[in-house]
């Protein structure tokens, strides 16, 4: 992107008293079936046999691509592995076509047109009528092509799209790679339209709150249509004026409105920026997402010359110390990852990433019924829907780029990156842009971020697992990937001989391992957004990555139910630790959404398309309660920990933690169950969890003189609340080698 200059305004309350005429922003919408067909060479088909949806991806061609069996494989087995090269290709790569045929109104004539793609992969080719309009190697941010000269109005226009295959992207481009992905699917997987304007067009523009500078700065990018300088005497610049009106989104309400004027560059693009004050706003958060629109008008002279309206929404979003703020409050993150472009190539994907009633349920409805309020979008963004769900109903993300491995060169990274922050900046739902996944890059993190920064400096900017030694700046936030009892088990011809020398103490608080109390230790904020390597397919076969851990726990012929079991057990046990560690910021687990026949795997059983929860996100409902009640104790079920003695005085702490900023009191419920279900002994005392604290509670029992396993359970009730939150430890009462446990419900 050329950016020329950052203009100093002139700032005023002029009002207009009404429109000038006449050209505005007009747009057609071009979604919908178009023809499509493949072929093997980049010259287009003689005829279209198939229909593709736009947006979507080939896969949703009918009839079928010849290659759909081949990317869609059902596996018969899981096979271990951790890592796939995606040059191994399954599949003969071919040049996908996409053409449809619309008529241009005669009156949009002597407007300025162009065509808009906001997401296609890989490679996109636009012919309008035969003549060549433009390329871009972009996969993941808008894709615009000036076409006026391209179009025929009043009458028919062939538009013809041409996508490569993601092994014929250019090293350049900021595409990347993941090696838990096997296929990479191409198509036009975001909203393509025309837009009409007049000489001068908003070509981006960015809504930026600052509910501590009570104002927003509006930034655009406009586009002069002019001509060039060409002879003396030709004009290089001209003179615009731009009216920005604010109103509560729903209502309607006006708010404020304020002009500006500003000269652009002929046949170039130029920033612009306005500061407007707001003496009353609501504020915008998960809780209550409060929308604001800003309708944006651009004048050429005395003409209308274009017009866009964005919504945003008044919160801020920064880190104090170790923790996030918004809204000038603390704010603890809970909630999971979704890793869209692994989901894309699950054979039950279907349509179902453009189904937006399915997205709000997945994405919003779910989630925030077991009190999650964030979510990563990792390895790779997602359409530009999904961020207006998450803006409109309250969620918020750390919105990550697909960069893992490879990254493209620096200055076309620059580019996408510049786009991505253009594209995605006025969601009040991205709080934090992560730019780099588990990797180091000396040019992202100490040159693009610190430019881009001055572009948008409302968010916090994650670069991977650069801290401050990799940085020369200060180092914002790390993102510590808690995998305990993980990667190295998958190496392990014997996980659990492996585990008695090198113990996990599973549901023991406060048991941080040597590679992670430097995580304890950091000045930057931690966001822990990876953890719990136990991953199933939803058929509660194991995954890719975890078929040696399950086989050695549980056996080669578990059945799916004891897996899912062990599973929310260890997950939630693993959720517990890091939340009653407060200097941790944020939880977010891996993984809500995935591939089903992938390496990891999400916590969804049988058909994705109806959403039907496993037990681990049944007990994530506890596990992830704002307030609650946790057990100080490690785990003797799975792990070899030990045992107690027949007799023996078990003392132990509850751990009481409270994300909110209020005092919360009730009532906990502390039990012991042998493996019958007989409960063998109780206390219940009341207690009170201070504002964002820990509170240990000492407790204790007397355990039987009968040896086997029993369930250590907590039930807390909060005061004015029916709801029983519990937590849940499995223990053994003398050295059995083959105990029995009581399973309780979520």
């Amino acid at each position: 992107m050329n950016m020329k200059k950052l203009i100093t305004i002139f700032l005023s309350f002029f009002v207009f008293s009404g429109l000038f005429a006449q050209n505005e922003g007009k747009i057609i919408n071009l979604n919908g079936q178009w023809d499509f067909d493949q072929t093997t060479n980049a010259f287009p088909p003689k005829k279209f046999t198939r229909k593709c949806p736009v947006p979507g991806l080939i896969h949703l061609a009918e009839p079928k691509i010849e290659a759909y069996d081949k990317l869609f494989k059902r596996p018969d087995q899981v096979l271990a592995n951790e890592a796939y090269d995606y040059r191994n290709l399954q599949y003969e790569p071919k040049y996908s076509w996409y053409k449809k045929t619309i008529n241009i109104p005669a009156e949009l004539e002597g407007m300025e047109a162009m065509l808009s793609i906001l997401k296609s992969k890989y490679v996109t080719q636009v012919y309008i009528n035969g003549k060549d309009v433009g390329q871009s190697i972009s996969c993941y941010t808008p894709i615009d092509f000036k076409v006026s000269d391209a179009l025929n109005y009043g009458e028919e226009n062939e538009i013809m799209i041409r996508i490569g295959e993601r092994i014929w992207l250019p090293p350049q481009a900021a595409g990347s790679t993941d090696k838990e992905k096997v296929n990479y699917i191409p198509g036009i997987w975001d909203d393509v339209f025309l837009s009409f304007s007049g000489k001068q067009k908003i070509y981006k523009n960015l809504v930026l709150p600052s509910v501590k500078n009570k104002n927003v700065t509006v930034k655009l990018l406009v586009r002069n249509f002019y001509p060039q300088q060409v002879m003396y005497g030709d004009p290089m610049l001209d003179l615009i004026k731009f009216q920005v009106k604010i109103s509560e989104k729903e209502s309607g309400k006006l708010i404020t409105k304020k002009t500006a004027i500003g000269e652009t560059t002929r046949d170039n693009e130029t920033q612009l920026l306005v500061e407007i004050p707001l003496k009353e706003y609501k504020l915008w958060s998960p809780e209550e997402p409060f929308l604001y629109s800003a309708e944006i008008s651009l004048y050429d002279g005395e003409n209308l010359s274009d017009r866009v309206t964005e919504s945003f929404g008044m919160r801020d979003f920064e880190r104090r110390g170790k923790f996030f703020y918004l809204n000038n409050e603390k704010y603890y993150l809970r909630g999971s990852n979704i890793t869209l472009h692994r989901f894309f190539e699950d054979p039950d994907c279907a349509a179902l990433p453009w189904d937006k009633n399915w997205v709000k349920k997945m994405l919003i409805d779910d989630p925030k019924a077991i009190d999650w309020n964030a979510m990563r979008i990792c390895v790779g963004l997602v359409p530009d829907f999904w961020y207006d769900l998450a803006d409109e109903y309250g969620m918020v993300f750390q919105n990550e780029w697909l960069y893992w491995q490879n990254h493209g060169w620096d200055e076309q990274i620059r580019t996408e990156f510049t786009d991505w922050v253009w594209s995605d900046g006025n969601h009040p739902s991205i709080v934090i842009w992560d730019a780099i996944n588990e990797n180091w890059n000396n040019y992202i993190g100490n040159t693009l971020i610190p430019e881009l920064e001055k572009l948008d400096p409302t968010r916090i900017w994650d670069a991977g697992y650069m801290q401050e030694n990799d940085l020369a700046g200060v180092d914002p936030m790390d993102e510590p990937h808690l995998y305990r009892a993980g990667w190295h088990l998958i190496k392990q011809e014997d996980p659990i001989s492996y585990l008695k020398q090198n113990p996990y103490r599973l549901g023991k608080m406060d048991d941080w391992d040597a590679n992670h109390i430097k995580n304890l230790e950091a000045s930057a904020t931690q966001l822990v957004n990876e953890y719990g390597w136990n991953w199933l397919w939803r058929n509660g076969q194991p995954a890719k990555l975890t078929k040696n851990m399950y086989d050695s726990f549980l056996g080669e012929e578990a059945a799916p139910e004891e897996r899912r079991e062990l599973q929310a057990y260890w997950l939630s046990c693993e959720t517990e630790w890091i939340r009653g560690e407060r200097t941790m910021a944020g939880v977010l687990a891996f993984c809500h959404l995935t591939n089903n026949y992938g390496y990891t795997g999400d916590w969804y059983i049988n058909n994705i398309k109806d959403l039907e929860p496993g037990i681990s996100l049944k007990w994530f409902e506890h596990s992830f309660a704002p307030a609650n009640i946790f057990i100080d104790i490690a785990d003797q079920r799975y792990f070899p920990n030990g045992y107690y003695e027949p007799g023996e005085q078990l003392i132990f702490n509850l751990v009481g933690i409270n994300d909110l900023k209020e005092n919360i009191s009730g009532t906990v419920t502390t039990k012991l169950i042998d493996e019958k279900g007989k409960l063998i002994s109780q206390n219940k005392k009341t207690v009170d969890l201070p504002a964002y604290r820990r509170t240990n509670i000492p407790a204790f029992f007397t355990l039987p003189q009968q040896t086997g396993g029993y369930l250590v359970l907590t039930e807390f009730v909060k005061n004015g609340s029916e709801r029983v939150l519990k937590s849940r430890r499995y223990i053994k009462v003398g050295d059995i080698e083959n105990a029995n446990f009581f399973e309780v419900d979520p």
